[in-house]
């Protein structure tokens, strides 16, 4: 190893020190390597196994690269979905003494995947609509921010599942920028780079019939633009009424909660004789049902995951008549009497296909088909038996995703 290698991070892994940094990334030896699926990448990028867990590890410049990790480190202090940075490596050389590029070290984000690899797997048209409607969700959330992302696209995005939708996560910063606010110009550049990227990606992805020739790229692209204006306007737009109809500030706290939205401020304003009110979102944070159910059960779970949840839980408070109890007593109940002993009523060899608040959503939506289709109330058991046998014993691991051949060596560099 070079003596030269310098590693900055918040705090260094020594195993990092073994890793052959001497040596070009994609000449790296399959003994340090997980086969996991990759998207596209303008650098060369590995998955490295380290002290039983996973890294991505990613060949750059070094200018950019600490660009990135700083970018990273960030958004995590803001709470962004993004992944985590862990370090840069510089000053590596080979053997010969010639330089090789600096390498930024993220932690791998558990059950995502790329987009490439939810089509390769479903091939199914909505998911498209599925993934664009995460992604839209994710831009605004960035933008509330103050983050200029400047290279949107699904490729610089990492997908988990959430309650039948999908949670999207940035993993990509390289041309990204902090700001205090964004003027509207760099929102709707980064909103337009969007729409013609996903336009391009899709149509790539019907090129290697990967995806039904019949869906519109376009039609799909223009989606994410009508999908970001309509909720960026129902975090932020003011809105006024008669100062008789106040219920109205309710209504709107409620329509963002339902979108998943915390509202910490209002700003309210009335005119000269008071007859008009108008409010606005002062502080809008992301993660409303997210944080309701880490408060009363400790877990930490996607939004829609959370939001299934709570409704389960207070199935759960009616049936058991505890409508007067306290809540967080009996959302430990319920987590004791009801969704562990589900988990865990899945074999153990199978929990690592999902995320265990997957695993309970698929089952509650299994069960409730079950029951419409046998026209009675399905036991859990019964359910959780023909689950596993119909459905998650086919679905392939997503919590590594391990594979020989397949998507992992379909991805270029």
């Amino acid at each position: 190893m070079a003596q030269e290698l310098q590693i900055t991070a918040a705090s260094v892994e020594p195993a990092l020190l073994d890793l052959p940094w001497d040596v070009p990334l994609e000449e790296w030896p399959g003994e340090v390597l997980a086969a996991l699926p990759r998207g596209l990448s303008r650098h060369v990028v590995r998955f490295v196994k380290l002290g039983g867990r996973i890294i991505a590890v990613k060949e750059i410049g070094e200018t950019v690269a600490y660009h990135e990790y700083e970018q990273l480190r960030a958004l995590g202090r803001l709470g962004a979905p993004s992944v985590q940075p862990l370090a840069v490596i510089t000053g590596r050389r080979d053997h010969s003494g010639e330089d090789l590029n600096s390498a930024l070290v993220t932690e791998h984000l558990q059950y995502s995947l790329p987009y490439r690899a939810l089509f390769s797997q479903y091939m199914r048209p909505e998911t498209a609509d599925r993934l664009i409607d995460a992604l839209s969700v994710l831009l605004v959330r960035m933008h509330l921010l103050g983050f200029y992302w400047g290279d949107v696209s699904l490729s610089n995005t990492l997908f988990r599942r959430d309650a039948g939708a999908f949670a999207a996560y940035l993993v990509d910063a390289e041309t990204g920028e902090l700001h205090p606010t964004l003027t509207p110009g760099q929102r709707a550049y980064d909103l337009d780079l969007a729409r013609t990227n996903i336009i391009g990606e899709l149509m790539d992805l019907q090129a290697g019939e990967v995806l039904d020739e019949d869906v519109d790229t376009i039609a799909v692209g223009n989606q994410i633009v009508e999908r970001y204006e309509s909720l960026w306007a129902e975090l932020t737009r003011k809105e006024s009424f008669e100062s008789g109809d106040r219920w109205r500030v309710t209504r709107r706290i409620n329509r963002l909660n339902d979108l998943g939205f915390d509202v910490g401020e209002l700003t309210i304003t009335t005119d000269i004789d008071g007859t008009t009110v108008s409010i606005q979102p002062k502080v809008v944070d992301a993660g409303h049902y997210h944080r309701q159910i880490m408060r009363l059960t400790g877990l930490d779970v996607q939004e829609n995951q959370a939001r299934r949840m709570l409704n389960d839980l207070e199935s759960y408070r009616a049936l058991t008549d505890r409508q007067n109890d306290d809540a967080v007593v009996v959302a430990h109940d319920w987590l004791a009497e009801v969704f562990e002993p589900t988990v865990r009523a899945v074999p153990r060899e199978l929990r690592r296909k999902l995320e265990p608040a997957e695993i309970f959503h698929e089952l509650l939506e299994h069960r409730w088909f079950m029951s419409q289709r046998e026209r009675r109330d399905v036991p859990t058991a019964e359910a959780v038996q023909d689950y596993v046998e119909t459905v998650l014993r086919h679905r392939p691991d997503e919590r590594s995703f391990l594979h020989h051949g397949g998507i992992a060596d379909e991805a270029t560099e």
